[in-house]
C-alpha cells in the first residue's frame, strides 16, 4: 500500500502512447524528441529511448539527465544561455538551438574554438502566428520574448546555422500545423536551402484519442516532399504520457455545510499548480458536475493559501475521511512543476509495470523540503 498522496505512471498506457509516436516518425519520416518540460521521471527513459529519437531540453539540468539516463539526440532551446552554462551545454547537446541572432553571435567565438564534429546549431523563429488561446502560453502573443522575428534576421550573418525551430502550438490537434506551415514558410522558406532540419516543436497532442494523426503524416510528407533535404523533428511533452498518470489522493475532512467541502492531502497550489495557473478543472474518477450527482463538494487542498481549490465536484455517496480519490491525467507537468509551499511533502511516484506489478520509484520527506531552502 502507498502512503498517498502518490502520483501513479500506468506503464502500459505509457507503450501505447509511444507506439503511437513511433508509428508517426516511421510513417512520416520525421525524428520525435521526448520534451522533458512535462515529463521527467527518468526511470521511464530507458523504455521512451527504444520509440523515441531522444530528448529535447530547456535547461543545462534538462539537458544533462536527458543525456545521461536516455542517451539519443540530445537537443536544447533556451530563451538565453548563461556564460557560466554554456560551455557544459557544448560538452552534452549535439543539437543547440538559439532564441535570437545576438546570442548567436555572442557564443560562436566559444563554439568555433571548441566545436565538436556532430554539433548541429539552430535558430527558433517567431512567425506570429499562432492558435493558442491563453496568453501566458501563447508564443506569439505581442510582445514575445520567443523566437526571431523575420524582421530580426534581415542581413544576419547566420553562416553556420542548420536548422530553423518554431514552437506556437498547445494541446493541439493537426489542422493547426496545416494552419499555421504556409506562415513559417512564406516568412522563413527563403532560409530552406541552407538548412539540414526544421523543428515543428511541440504542443501536437498526438496520442489524443481524437487526433488526427492520418493528417498529420500526411501534412509532414507533403512538406519533405518539398524540400526533401531537410530533416523534421516533433518534441511533444503532453502527448508521451497523455492519459498515462493520474494522482491518487484521500479525504482528510468534511465540512458539512452549505457548501460542502472536502478538504484532501493533495494540494493543488503545491503539487498541481497548473490546476490554478491555466486553469483547468481536472477529472476526477467516479464525479461528476456541479450538482449531477446527489453530494456535491467544493474540494481543496490542506495548505493556507485560500484559493488552494481544485474546483467543485458531485458524487453518488458521501464522502468520509479516509476516502481515497483519483486525479486522472497527472503525470504530464505536475511533476516537473510541483513545490513545497508550507512544507508539504511531495507526492510519492509509483509506476504500475505491465506485468501489474506496482513499484515505488521515489519518496520524499522532510530532508527533500530541508535541504531545498538551506
Amino acid at each position: 500500500m502507498v502512503k498517498t498522496p502518490y502520483f501513479l505512471i500506468d506503464e502500459a498506457r505509457l507503450v501505447r502512447n509511444l507506439e503511437i509516436l513511433s508509428s508517426v516518425s516511421e510513417r512520416a519520416g520525421c525524428r520525435i524528441l521526448l520534451a522533458q518540460k512535462a515529463f521527467s521521471a527518468w526511470a521511464l527513459y530507458p523504455l521512451i529511448g527504444k520509440y523515441l529519437a531522444g530528448t529535447t531540453a530547456s535547461s543545462l539540468f534538462e539537458a544533462r539527465l536527458g543525456k545521461e539516463e536516455m542517451g539519443g539526440e540530445t537537443h536544447i532551446f533556451n530563451p538565453a544561455y548563461t556564460d557560466e552554462d554554456f560551455p557544459e551545454i557544448l560538452k552534452i547537446c549535439d543539437h543547440i538551438v538559439f532564441n535570437s541572432v545576438a546570442q548567436w553571435r555572442k557564443f560562436r567565438p566559444l563554439i568555433q574554438r571548441q566545436k565538436k564534429g556532430q554539433l548541429s546549431l539552430g535558430i527558433r523563429v517567431n512567425h506570429g502566428y499562432s492558435e493558442v488561446e491563453r496568453a501566458i502560453y501563447n508564443p506569439c502573443a505581442p510582445g514575445s520574448r520567443l523566437g526571431c522575428s523575420r524582421k530580426s534576421m534581415t542581413d544576419a550573418d547566420l553562416d553556420g546555422i542548420s536548422g530553423l525551430h518554431f514552437h506556437t502550438m498547445c494541446e493541439q490537434d493537426a489542422g493547426v500545423l496545416v494552419r499555421t506551415l504556409p506562415h513559417f514558410i512564406e516568412q522563413f522558406g527563403e532560409f530552406f536551402p541552407r538548412l539540414e532540419w526544421v523543428n515543428f516543436g511541440g504542443g501536437h497532442h498526438i496520442t489524443r484519442p481524437d487526433y488526427d494523426v492520418d493528417l498529420l503524416c500526411e501534412t509532414i510528407l507533403k512538406f519533405r516532399a518539398e524540400y526533401p533535404h531537410l530533416r523534421v523533428y516533433l518534441e511533444p511533452g503532453e502527448a508521451v504520457a497523455l492519459n498515462a498518470g493520474t494522482l491518487v489522493t484521500k479525504v482528510l475532512d468534511v465540512i458539512d455545510e452549505d457548501p460542502r467541502r472536502a478538504i484532501l492531502d493533495f494540494s493543488p497550489s503545491c503539487h498541481c499548480p497548473d490546476i490554478i495557473e491555466m486553469p483547468f478543472r481536472p477529472v476526477i474518477e467516479g464525479a461528476g458536475e456541479p450538482g449531477e450527482k446527489r453530494f456535491t463538494y467544493i474540494l481543496g487542498g490542506p495548505t493556507c493559501l485560500a484559493g488552494d481549490v481544485a474546483g467543485t465536484y458531485s458524487f453518488d455517496e458521501a464522502l468520509t475521511p479516509g476516502r481515497e480519490l483519483i486525479i486522472r491525467d497527472m503525470a504530464i507537468y505536475s511533476m516537473v512543476k510541483n513545490n513545497t509551499f508550507n512544507g508539504m511533502p511531495l507526492p510519492s511516484i509509483a509506476v504500475l509495470r505491465q506485468n501489474s506489478k506496482l513499484e515505488i520509484i521515489k519518496q520524499f520527506g522532510y530532508e527533500d523540503f530541508k535541504n531545498r531552502l538551506s
